[in-house]
Parts: structure tokens; C-alpha cells; sequence
């Protein structure tokens, strides 16, 4: 054999046992699992459906109890609650008069009981001019109430009022204050201690 055959033997195969190394080393870095999670995160309950720009009226044998309009909604089938974001709710009474309208930045509607959660910067303008301020407040359309357990602000033509909590009809004229402090100029509500 020439020694130029020889050499190009040997090159051969030198390329034919590289090839197997090559696979090797590529298939070993394709094995590597990188960065492997120490956690699982569970997903968050995701909306059946969303609506921007939503009205709705609620009514109760066959009388208009409250309007709904919103932002966004958020409407969650099985838990049977809608979220709402940039929510103004308007009240009405047995005669169907607009007694008061509620503002807040979120509300969480409970259909099973007809119940609403309303959270941030919470505002109920009665219409006598009355205005109650909160960061909290929950609406029992059964009862037709409003109850608040953190601290308001309540201000009419006649009277200021702050308290620690509160319970009263949607006129916000039978209040039960807890805490309460205040002064009134002239008739004004009538304070019951609970």
C-alpha cells in the first residue's frame, strides 16, 4: 500500500469514529432538562364570560329593585358571582322610585343570594343630597340594606357623621352607627346605638 492510500485511510477513519463522538455529545446536550421548576402554580379561576360596557336591571316580583352598569364584568358560572370593575349601581324602592346610586371601583355580585361586595373608593349619593363615603360596603337586596364594618364619612345638608361601621335602608335614613361621631344641624337622623 502507498503511503498516500495509507493516509487517506486513516483520515477515513479518523471521520468515521468523530461521527459517533459527534452523536454522543449532541444527544447528551438535547438530555438536559435546564431549569426545572420547584413549584406549581395553580391558574387562577378564569371568567366563563367578560362584557365590556355592561347594564343590567334586577328585579325582584316584578319590581325594578337595582340598575347595574359597569366598565368590565367578570361572570363566573359555578361560583355563580359576577366581578365588576368601574361599577355604578342605582337603588330603587318598592314603588320603583330611584331612592340612591352607588360608585366603587370593583363589585363582586353574589346571584345565589343577591348580594353585592362593593371595594375602593366607595361613594352613595341618596337623593335628598346625602353622601356616604367608604372603602367598603355590602348591599342585601332581601333586605334591602347597606352595612358597612370599616369607617365612612356621611355628610347631608344637616349633619356629619363618622363611625367605625354602619347598617341602614338604601335612603340612608335609618342609620345604625357603630362608633359613631358627629354633628347635626337641625332635624337630621336619628343615631341608635347597637
Amino acid at each position: 500500500m502507498t503511503s498516500r492510500r495509507a493516509g487517506e485511510l486513516a483520515r477515513r477513519a479518523w471521520r468515521i469514529a468523530a461521527v459517533p463522538v459527534g452523536l454522543a455529545a449532541l444527544l447528551g446536550a438535547c438530555q438536559s432538562r435546564g431549569v426545572t421548576p420547584t413549584a406549581t402554580t395553580a391558574l387562577r379561576d378564569t371568567a366563563d364570560q367578560v362584557m365590556v360596557g355592561m347594564s343590567t336591571r334586577n328585579y325582584e316580583q316584578g319590581m325594578l329593585r337595582n340598575f347595574i352598569d359597569a366598565d368590565t364584568a367578570h361572570f363566573f358560572q359555578i361560583r355563580q358571582t359576577a366581578d365588576f370593575r368601574g361599577l355604578t349601581m342605582r337603588f330603587f324602592d318598592a314603588q320603583g322610585n330611584e331612592k340612591s346610586t352607588l360608585t366603587a371601583q370593583r363589585g363582586l355580585y353574589n346571584s345565589i343570594n343577591n348580594s353585592l361586595d362593593a371595594r375602593g373608593n366607595v361613594i352613595l349619593r341618596s337623593n335628598d343630597g346625602s353622601v356616604l363615603r367608604t372603602e367598603h360596603l355590602i348591599y342585601d337586596q332581601a333586605l334591602n340594606t347597606i352595612k358597612s364594618d370599616t369607617a365612612f364619612v356621611f355628610d347631608s345638608p344637616t349633619e356629619h357623621l363618622t363611625g367605625q361601621g354602619f347598617t341602614s335602608d338604601i335612603s340612608i335614613r335609618n342609620v345604625r352607627v357603630v362608633q359613631p361621631r358627629g354633628q347635626q344641624r337641625g332635624r337630621g337622623i336619628d343615631l341608635e346605638r347597637p
